[in-house]
């Protein structure tokens, strides 16, 4: 089952969503991310999006907490995806993949009776989230290329990543760095300030702050023992 990649307006968005709190995981605006559900309320969420507007809340539990406590505190930033892909497989698990739609802010919890957490949410601030890929990458390119090449091989290197350097090199900036702030393993809080980031051009130098820094502190831990 494919949904039809239609984004809401920046008017249609629901004044409250259904969210899914996951440490470590990251979602922006116009990124893809795949998920595998199984456990029965996110199960009922999903089902519950589809019947409505196919829209979910991700967002990251501000302690890390989602498995130790039943309703952790939650960051004050998530990104709202839509369901644009959905495979039900033979064991009742749902493989969909969601397509970020735009930044909200958690306000009040609402109460729910399908297990899952549902928050009236605030959108102001993001309306610029919809504004599609070329309008957010601005006039002019938004990544140093050569920096960006020379902090990615090395840490590509030390996190065991395989790389397609052409399709890098032809990757347009803004899904790039979307991308790549999606699929490299930065902790939590760092995924948090990605997400955070006013736009392009500071999620851009952010990344290749924390791409830098994670190879410096591979060469420093590697020089320490020898």
């Amino acid at each position: 089952m494919k949904p039809g990649p239609r984004v809401p307006t920046f008017e249609e968005l629901p004044p409250t969503l259904p969210v899914f709190p996951l440490t470590g995981v990251l979602l922006l605006p116009r990124g893809h991310l795949p998920l595998n559900i199984f456990e029965p309320r996110y199960l009922a969420m999903v089902d519950d999006a589809l019947a409505a507007d196919r829209l979910i809340g991700m967002i990251q539990p501000s302690d890390g907490a989602e498995g130790r406590a039943a309703s952790p505190p939650l960051y004050a930033t998530g990104c709202a995806g839509r369901i644009t892909a959905l495979e039900e497989t033979d064991d009742g698990r749902y493989l969909i993949t969601l397509t970020g739609v735009a930044r909200f802010t958690p306000g009040e919890e609402m109460p729910t009776t399908r297990g899952y957490r549902r928050f009236a949410v605030d959108w102001s601030g993001y309306a610029e989230d919809l504004a599609g890929e070329d309008a957010a990458a601005g006039d002019g390119p938004e990544v140093d290329r050569d920096r960006l090449t020379q902090a990615l091989e090395p840490y590509f290197k030390q996190q065991g990543i395989n790389a397609n350097w052409e399709a890098i090199k032809q990757t347009p900036d803004e899904r790039l760095v979307t991308s790549l702030s999606m699929i490299c393993p930065f902790q939590p809080p760092e995924k948090q300030a990605l997400l955070e980031a006013p736009g392009l051009a500071e999620r851009a130098e952010l990344m290749l702050s924390l791409l830098e820094m994670a190879v410096l502190e591979q060469s420093g831990d590697e020089g320490a023992r020898h």
